[in-house]
Parts: structure tokens; sequence; C-alpha cells
């Protein structure tokens, strides 16, 4: 038992964790070589796409040290080790996978790309291994060391002035090519400690990860921290108080392996038999029923801070919708939904995400893998207003924002950026953070031509286009990172949009009181060509508090009234165009304008 580790791989996004975790598999034999692909362990097909890791992973491997290796203690006694990696994804929106794989194991391999040095992921994940305490060891690693533009000195100095290792701990590797990997299982031996091992105990189990299996029920993906657990065992989740059966123990080798019992110090999963979605949940613990033991400490839960509503095109899908949103939130806790709806579009959902980057994602899931087709609104953050009455309320959309007259206070979240850029793209990035209308707070050196900069912002501003414009205006050598730093007091305002002299709710947002022109202006401009023609004019208007800001107007269609008459008096012609013109006046007052659901998607988007 004392040659179980368990460790995870974290680095900034595209720094060849997945390539790393590659050769893993194939240097341990865990998969064959006719099976092996590139990513093996990115199954699902968006990640492939991307190129990105989303989910978090985990795998058994069982490394076998070779016979002249002289660095085996006496006291371990064999030569086999049993490494449970779990491979983490890097953008700063799936944070919260980094921090559930952390809690699972003892130790992390640091990985930072030699072409790119340290960026803002890099830091963020260090500081979350850090926060594991002392003896949670870091192995720092330099990847793609083969590459003709690879900066390895530059980058080894980076590490040891901006992380604070020590030069002989950071290991040059290539994942691409498998130099010196087998150093980095070495590592992992030396270095990391393996687990404490109580299997006397009784079972206390924790949940890191779940899937629905419509044959076995929800698979909780658990490590044991004490006692064990075999097939046939009967188990109670102390969250949701649910009771079942371990239809099945096992481990991941990739694939699901079945296994007699799992023990103290191991990672694997359980076939709970439970199919009600929502009884299994990420940061419960799992013990024997009958057994009286104190639940683990387990995750703090996601605050989701970026909101979008998700409407489906066909009522008759609402129910496949919610089905949908209930198995994907099962591997991704962090999504949060309620029910939601709106003349305009009828019943929908209102999702919570950690970030722009996971609303895409969960939205290209849901095409993909439900084959459902919907509408979604732009995306909006949380809001706190403080009533004269004193009672303090979340505002999740514009349609809840009070009455001028009864508000007190108005806060919205802020970030704290933090920036990595080559020093000679510091105007271009200059540029990017004008448009956000933050604070900056201030500027460091990490080498001679990498420059970190701290910048406070509203997150509004990030949920928008902020990483795309950062990447267009430094060519995509700058990288991003942000943290919520609170909300904090801003003159903020309801921007209503009028469609007919009526106030179309779902195209009301909020914005600076500032930015209330620029925005009204703006959006009456791209609905006027969104909104298609009708039999009258039709006035489009911008309002804040009750006073028009902006306006255009879409001209009226015209029809030919007079085009059946041939000859006669004129006077037959002028009685026809004012009859229309009365009609014209009569429907401008009283005619409804249909908004095709399209338009607020094209309005919102910038």
């Amino acid at each position: 038992m004392n040659n179980i580790r368990n460790f995870c791989i974290i680095s900034h996004i595209d720094h060849g964790k997945s390539t790393l975790a590659d050769r893993f598999l194939e240097m341990t034999e865990t998969v064959s070589e006719k099976e092996m692909q590139e990513q093996f362990l990115d199954d699902m097909e968006l990640e492939r796409e991307r190129g990105i890791t989303i989910k978090m992973r985990p795998v058994r491997m069982v490394y076998r040290r070779s016979e002249n290796d002289k660095k085996e203690s006496s006291g371990e006694g064999s030569k086999e080790y049993v490494l449970n990696l779990i491979d983490t994804p890097g953008h700063v929106d799936f944070s919260y996978e980094v921090s559930r794989s952390l809690a699972a194991v003892e130790g992390a391999v640091l990985l930072v790309d030699a072409t790119k040095g340290i960026q803002a992921q890099t830091l963020a994940n260090l500081e979350l291994a850090r926060q594991r305490g002392e003896k949670f060891k870091i192995i720092p690693v330099i990847n793609k060391i083969d590459l003709q533009s690879a900066e390895v000195e530059k980058t080894t100095e980076e590490m040891v002035q901006t992380l604070g290792v020590a030069r002989e701990e950071i290991i040059r590797v290539s994942g691409k090519e498998g130099v010196n990997v087998d150093q980095v299982l070495e590592a992992i031996v030396d270095r990391i400690e393996p687990p404490s091992i109580d299997t006397q105990s009784p079972l206390r189990a924790l949940v890191f990860d779940s899937e629905y299996n419509p044959y076995k029920g929800i698979i909780a993906h658990i490590r044991v921290m004490e006692g064990e657990v075999k097939n046939k065992d009967k188990i109670y989740l102390f969250a949701s108080s649910a009771t079942g059966e371990a239809k099945e123990v096992g481990f991941f080798s990739p694939r699901c392996v079945s296994s007699e019992k799992l023990s103290a110090g191991n990672i694997g999963y359980i076939a709970t038999g439970i199919k009600e979605v929502g009884m299994v949940k990420s940061g419960d613990t799992v013990g024997k029923k009958g057994e009286d033991v104190v639940p683990l400490k387990g995750y703090r839960e996601p605050r989701p801070m970026v909101f979008n509503s998700f409407y489906p095109r066909y009522p008759q899908d609402y129910s496949v919708f919610r089905n949908a949103l209930y198995e994907i939130k099962l591997t991704d806790p962090s999504l949060f939904f309620e029910p939601e709806f709106k003349e305009a579009f009828g019943r929908g959902f209102r999702c919570g995400f950690l970030g722009s980057l996971h609303s895409e994602i969960i939205s290209e899931r849901m095409r993909r893998e439900y084959d459902l087709d919907f509408i979604i609104s732009a995306p909006s953050v949380i809001f706190k207003i403080k009533k004269k009455s004193g009672e303090e309320v979340e505002i999740k959309s514009a349609s809840d924002w009070p009455e001028e007259n009864e508000i007190e206070e108005k806060k919205e979240p802020w970030v704290r950026l933090e920036i990595i850029t080559p020093e000679d793209l510091l105007g271009n990035v200059a540029e990017v953070l004008e448009q956000m209308r933050g604070r900056y707070i201030d500027t460091r050196y990490l080498s001679a031509k990498s420059i970190l900069i701290i910048y406070d912002a509203p997150l509004r501003k990030m949920v928008t286009n902020f990483h795309d414009n950062l990447k267009s205006a430094t060519k995509g050598f700058a990288s991003a990172g942000y943290k919520m730093k609170g909300f904090f007091p801003q003159d903020l305002v309801k921007l209503e949009i009028l469609v007919a002299h009526q106030v179309d709710e779902a195209f009301s947002i909020i914005v600076s009181r500032d930015e209330a022109y620029e925005d009204g202006k703006r959006m009456v401009a791209k609905l006027k060509e969104v909104v298609p023609r009708q039999q009258f004019p039709v006035a489009l208007q911008a309002s804040v508090g009750g006073k028009v800001i902006a306006r255009e107007t879409i001209k009226a269609s015209r029809k030919d009234v007079t085009g059946d008459l041939y000859g006669g008096d004129v006077t037959r012609k002028r009685k026809l165009l004012e009859k229309q013109k009365k009609g014209k006046k009569r429907l401008e007052k009283e005619g409804k304008v249909n908004i095709p659901q399209e338009a607020y998607f094209k309005v919102f988007k910038k």
C-alpha cells in the first residue's frame, strides 16, 4: 500500500498536459500501442476539436522500476508503483475542476511551456496547489524543449524567480518526443508521499466527480480516505441522505475495470445504482449504511458569475432540455440552472456559469450530445441592490431591477485581472484594458521581456469579448486569468428598449450610467437591421428612467393600393391613398410588432 502515488497535472491551457499524460500511459503500458491515440484521456469530441481539456480525467497506471534502479528505499520492498493520475483542464473557467482534483491527491506536476513561459493560469493553479499545505508536493516541469522556439533557460529563470522553486528540482522534458518523461515518473515516486492508509476505520470516501449510466445508475468517482468498500456493500451519501448499493467498484485503467474492493488511499469508482439525478454530488462523503462517521470537509460550492437564458426553439423539447441539464450537472457541478418564463420565448432556463467559455462549452454539448435547438440570451452577471427599506437583493436579470425611487445603493462584481504579456506588446494590452473602464493596480517584471499587469475591472466587461480582444491585440502572445474581488458600488441604470412604444423586457440590460447613451444607440441601430418592416412606421427607442436617449425608425412597407385602377377620375386614387394613410396611423397606435427570435441573439452579439 505504500507504493501508491496520487497526483494530477496542472498548467495553463495548451501547455501540453494531455500530451504528457499520453506518454505516461505509453511508458507504463496502461494503453496498448494499437489503442493509443493523441489526447487519449480527452475522450469528448469537443475536447479533441478545440485541443483543450474540459473535464478532469482519472486513470490508474502501474509503473515498474528497472532492476538496476538503485533509488528504491529498503522499506518499500517492491518495484511496482500504482500511480493514480488526474488530468485537469487549464482554462480559468474550469479552475473548479482543478480544485476538486487537488483535493483528491497528494501532489501535482506543474507544467510550463518552454515556448511561452509562465502564464496567468500557471500562477493561479500554483496558488490553488499551495493552499493544500506544506505536505502537498509540487514537481516543476518545463515542457516542449524539442521546439526551435523553446527558451528553456529563460523559462527556468522565470520559474526560479516567480514560482520560488529550486533550479535543481526543475525537470526539462518533451511530452511529444518522450524526452526525460521517465525522470518525471521517477520524481513522482520519490518526491510525492504515499497516502495515509487506514483500512480498519469505517469507510469515508470523497466524491470528486460523477457520471450517469442508464444500467448502473450514477457512477461516483471517489478517493477512498479511510476504510474500504466492496461489491454489494450498502452505501450512504451524507449530503443527500441517499442510500444505495455498490453494484460495482473498480479503477480507471483508463476504462472502468471492476475490482473486488477499493481500499484507503486508492482512487476509483462506485456504481451506486441510484438513478435519481441530483442525489450524488461532488464533494459529498460516501460511507457504509449504519456506520456513524463524521463527513469529510468536501468542497466550497462554486458561485456562478455569468448567466445566460436558454429557451428551447420547440416547446415540446422543454422536458428533454431539463433532463439534459440534470445529466450535464452530474459531470459539471459548477453548472447552475432554474426555470424561467418570458413572453417572447416561452418556458426556458436561466443558467449560471463560471465564465463565458464555460457557457459556450455547455451550449455546444447540449447541441451535440442531446440534439437540441435553442435560443441563448446575452450573458449577464449578478448585481446587488440595497433598497431604501434595508432589504438587500441579488439581481440576476434586468427584468428584476427595482424602480429607481426604491434603490439606496447599487453594487456590481469586480475581478482582479492578471495579464502576462511580452514587453513590446504592452501598448496593445493597454488599449484593450482602456475599454474595460477599470482601475490599474500594478506592473511587475517576471523577466527581462515578460510583464505581469494587475488590473481591476467590472465582471460584466469580462463576459463579452475580453479574451477575444486580448488575443487579437497581442496575436495570442498574452494570457489572462482572473479571480473574484467582490461587489463594489457603481452608478448603474436599467437600459430599456421600446419597440413601437412598448417596452420589450427581453432587450433590457444593466449598464453604467455613463455608457447608457452609447449602448442604447448601438442597440437600436442593430435592432433596425434585424426587425422586419411592417405596414406602419416602427419607432425603436432606448430609454433610461423613462427618458428616451436614442431613437431609430423603421420605415413602413409600401403597398401600391392604386395599382389595380385603370383610368377614371384622379379623385378615386386620392380616396384610396387617404384610406391607406388613416389605416397606417391606426396601426401605428394599435399595431403589434412580431420580433423573430433570432433578432434577440443578433442584437446582443457584438
